[in-house]
């Protein structure tokens, strides 16, 4: 089997696995707009947005220094695993120290902008707090899976993951409240039920990320307690430039949410929140794609880093990454009529009030479209060494996503976290790619990469905007500019098929 396929093959069971998992994660969001207003699936949205950002801070950059390690020293594997792991441990115990001392102060800033009482807000907060430290104990576990070329084994205990917290939710959200109605066998032992309270998702979500942990137990005892300081500090020179990057991206990611929820007046701040979060939810589908993309190249970049002609596969993997990434970009918008369906809300009003914000959707698609690029670009720097660099051009991405939001959304709301969002990772993508240029050149097919994106920009417009989301005339755009690329790409789509 060729290095191609075999990555090709790896990336697929990601990427199957991804996009069943996402589905039922995705089964999630037509359930809470139909049962909670948009002012609660803005704190929804507000709490997991934090989430991510705190996601970032306790991993530190240590599943990219893992990768990194694992190819510097491959003799030592087990030393990396076992200082990977426990530099990890060591940040969450300080990070729980520092937050659950707080409670309070932290929830009644996050209640700003909010009707939920602040009580509530001090149980979010505590779930979150274990959420966040029990994901961050997995990050090595799960790397150390993907390194071993074991993507059957993560996609299990992925998916097993987003199943346990689906049951739990339809539980807590539908079977609880039936019992109590019809005064079932057990209601009693539910007698102190809150019914459409928003915390029971984070309990879900919670005892989800818990049952995880002990599934990866395998993984976990393998740890030896082997804490090597200099080993340490020299992983730590790697990663702070790598967490600082992941912490800007985060920003780019999440800040237009926080932003929503404290730019806007109060009485407005949730519900808007909320239409934008759901809405964000049908473009998370080409983010699938790209984060089952980056499972698979991520460890296959740096196993591939000493062969000679590794360049020459990085620019080819780039091209079908942006054909894939088109299609889907196109294929989305095109269907927008059918995806809005899947933001459905309880009654009329709330469903056009989710589906008033139906117009961000292209411009958060191509962002993630230019997301997805940056990501792939983004090897020549951890290859280099220079990790740095990263943190320069992620910086620079937050910078514009923080000034621009704290400019435009006070006048323009939600549309402008959209427009900024697509700005700021164009920005970065273009950065990235002048950049590594010039320090880890990588003959990448520009002019022919930048005519797709065009193609497909012009498509978008052309079938959401020109034809109103009209289902027959996007998809007789979509169906020709598949035609024209498979035209074009005829002759390499021959020479793929006949490796072995």
């Amino acid at each position: 089997m060729s290095t191609l396929k075999k990555f090709a093959g790896q990336t697929a069971v990601y990427g199957l696995s991804t996009i069943i998992s996402r589905l039922f994660n995705f089964f999630l969001t037509p359930v809470y707009v139909s049962v909670y207003p948009t002012t609660v699936f803005g704190i929804l949205t507000k709490m997991f947005t934090w989430a991510s950002v705190f996601n970032a801070l306790l991993s530190f950059g240590m599943e990219t220094t893992f990768f990194r390690y694992l190819n510097k020293y491959e003799g030592n594997k087990q030393k990396v695993f076992n200082n990977a792991f426990l530099t990890i441990a060591f940040i969450s115990v300080l990070f729980f120290t520092g937050t659950f001392l707080f409670v309070d102060d932290i929830a009644e800033w996050l209640q700003q902008g909010s009707v939920q009482a602040t009580a509530d807000y001090r149980q979010y907060v505590r779930y979150f707090i274990f959420i966040l430290i029990v994901d961050a104990l997995a990050v090595i576990p799960f790397a150390k899976l993907r390194a071993e070329g074991r993507p059957g084994r993560y996609a299990v205990v992925k998916f097993l993951n987003i199943l346990i917290n689906v049951v739990l939710n339809l539980i807590f959200i539908y079977a609880i409240p039936y019992i109590l109605h019809h005064d079932l066998h057990g209601a009693s032992l539910v007698a102190g039920f809150r019914e459409g309270w928003v915390g029971y998702v984070f309990i879900a979500q919670l005892v989800a990320n818990i049952l995880t942990l002990i599934i990866l137990l395998p993984e976990m005892l393998q740890l030896q307690l082997n804490f090597d300081w200099p080993f340490v500090s020299e992983m730590l020179a790697y990663s702070f430039p790598v967490l600082v990057a992941n912490f800007s991206f985060i920003i780019n990611e999440t800040s237009d949410k926080i932003f929503l929820g404290h730019l806007l007046p109060s009485k407005i701040a949730d519900q808007q929140v909320g239409i934008y979060g759901a809405c964000a939810k049908i473009a998370i589908f080409l983010n699938i794609f790209i984060q089952a993309f980056r499972l698979g190249a991520e460890p296959f970049f740096f196993n591939q880093a000493k062969n000679k002609n590794s360049g020459e596969m990085y620019a080819r993997i780039m091209d079908y990454f942006i054909i894939v990434v088109s299609i889907i970009f196109v294929a989305i918008a095109a269907n927008i009529e059918i995806f809005k369906y899947f933001i459905r809300g309880k009654d009329p009003i709330q469903q056009q009030l989710y589906w008033s914000g139906l117009r961000v959707v292209p411009l958060l698609l191509f962002g993630y479209v230019s997301l997805g690029i940056y990501m792939n670009l983004s090897i020549w720097y951890k290859l280099s060494d220079q990790t740095k660099y990263g943190l320069y051009i992620s910086g620079a991405g937050a910078i514009i996503t923080i000034v621009l939001n704290l400019i435009y959304i006070p006048k323009y709301s939600y549309m402008a976290a959209a427009w900024v969002s697509l700005i700021a990772y164009t920005s970065m993508m273009v950065l990235s790619y002048i950049l590594g240029q010039k320090n880890y050149p990588i003959p990448y097919n520009l002019k022919k990469n930048l005519l797709y994106l065009i193609v497909a920009v012009v498509i978008v417009f052309l079938s959401f905007q020109i034809f109103a989301g009209n289902l027959i005339a996007g998809n007789i755009l979509l169906t020709l500019f598949v035609a024209g690329i498979l035209f074009v790409e005829r002759s390499e789509l021959k020479l793929l098929l006949k490796r072995k």
